[in-house]
């Protein structure tokens, strides 16, 4: 295995299940064969998380070839916006429940409230993800603080919620790689993916401390961009550029919100 730098941590990681939905594919969804680096981030954010860092995830690798399983769910059709719940919330309006299994008598029209959509998933995925403490501030001088606390945390499994592989049904389990010499090597697999989701949100930026005082101008300059990036998987190794490399490509679109 390659070396890595020392103040890099890696994570053993493995589930029944996961899916990390393709974006052109949102409606029947497609996995892609490993996490993205947002989702990776989540997955370390699970374990430990300060607004004062982000985590910057610096490869990750693949310990099975991809094996897909279709799937069908149940799914509802809508959701309700966060606007209407502060409504209701001020006693504004009156609570209109969606009805998962709503008919005309309750509804007037024929449309049901959920439908069944297909999921390609991934099968016994098991990987191996790297990603590093960076200060928002600059300031190092917790670097090593946060460094301890998560290899604490890790090494005896604890997390504020349980990590997920795509889908919050997908949980994952996990295991603090301490000594990467004596790990096996990533299988062998290589594929072009195009391009793939690198986050939605500037983590450099802390997201968490957004207020929008009420006014739609302010919201608008804080709404999230999606950015993306060319990204190859090189013998079960997929590499990913730091933020702010010019590898990686952001989006012009704003993500909008529920109105």
């Amino acid at each position: 295995m390659k070396a890595t730098n020392s103040n890099t941590h890696i994570l053993e990681v493995w589930g029944d299940f996961a899916c990390f939905s393709r974006p052109e594919l949102a409606v029947e969804r497609y996995s892609y064969p490993c996490p993205t680096p947002s989702a990776t981030r989540g997955v370390f954010e699970a374990i430990y998380f300060k607004p004062e860092f982000y985590w910057q995830v610096t490869r990750i690798e693949l310990l099975n070839s991809p094996n897909y399983i279709a799937l069908r769910r149940n799914e509802v059709k809508d959701k309700i916006s966060e606007s209407a719940v502060k409504k209701w919330i001020n006693g504004t309006t009156e609570v209109e429940p969606l009805f998962a299994d709503a008919d005309k008598s309750m509804t007037g029209t024929d449309q049901k409230g959920r439908t069944q959509r297909q999921t390609m998933a991934l099968k016994t995925p098991h990987y191996r993800l790297h990603a590093q403490i960076v200060p928002r501030s600059g300031n190092e001088s917790e670097l090593n603080a946060y460094n301890s606390q998560f290899v604490r945390r890790a090494s005896q499994g604890k997390c504020f919620q349980q990590p997920y592989l795509g889908c919050r049904e997908f949980i994952a389990f996990f295991r603090l790689i301490e000594n990467a010499a004596n790990e096996p090597k990533s299988c062998d697999y290589s594929q072009d993916l195009g391009f793939m989701l690198y986050d939605v949100f500037d983590i450099r930026s802390n997201n968490h401390e957004i207020r929008y005082g009420g006014k739609e101008d302010n919201w608008k300059q804080m709404r999230p961009t999606v950015s993306i990036f060319k990204a190859r998987i090189e013998s079960g190794v997929l590499d990913v550029p730091p933020i702010g490399s010019d590898k990686i490509l952001k989006s012009t679109l704003s993500v909008g919100r529920d109105e």
